[in-house]
């Protein structure tokens, strides 16, 4: 198996490497190669997904990615923030389904600082839909308001635009992770 190996910038460089060592201890044959993405690639190449990293993430049977962004990088044009590094992911390699799963266990129902009934037994999964919605809708952008509550102030607006293939195959996803559970979903839209 080929792990492409990105640890991006910050602490998603500690927590990678801390994750390689994990899975160098399980002593598999598995091939991991590294590479450079979000912010430290744009740093080295002008880009926070360069080609050969992508074409890397390609070739590999599975990626191990760590955290991207920092404050230094805020100013920099939309298309070269270090953010722009999964997104492109998740484009170029059509990952459109994040599984969060959210479980209490009862050792630590004591731990949260929610109610212990409220939280006992806690066992969700949210999917999250990730290359749809305002991650790359048009148009985008900053404007003078014409009208509204506060005519002549400035705005901002992001499009959130899916099509119904996106929605179809995200919801059946979502089906399809019920079917294995409680046999129940919910759709949540931001």
């Amino acid at each position: 198996m080929k792990i492409a190996v990105l640890p991006g910038d910050g602490i998603g460089t500690e927590i990678v490497s801390e994750a390689v060592k994990v899975l160098e201890a399980l002593d598999l044959p598995f091939e991991m190669e590294s590479a450079l993405v979000g912010g430290v690639a744009y740093d080295a190449h002008g880009h926070p997904l360069p080609e050969s990293t992508l074409q890397l993430a390609k070739e590999a049977d599975a990626i191990l990615f760590g955290a991207v962004g920092d404050w230094k990088y805020d100013k920099l044009d939309r298309p070269l923030r270090p953010e722009q590094a999964i997104l492109g992911l998740r484009k170029h390699l059509g990952l459109f389904a994040n599984f969060r799963p959210a479980i209490c266990y009862e050792q630590l129902v004591g731990a949260s600082s929610l109610k212990p009934e409220l939280i006992a037994g806690l066992d969700i999964l949210i999917i999250r839909e990730l290359t749809g919605d305002i991650y790359f809708g048009q148009p985008r952008g900053r404007r003078t308001a014409v009208d509204g509550h506060f005519p002549g102030a400035e705005e901002a607006f992001d499009t959130m635009r899916y099509s119904r293939p996106e929605i179809e195959r995200i919801a059946h996803v979502a089906f399809q992770a019920a079917r294995k559970r409680n046999k129940k979903v919910t759709s949540v839209d931001k």
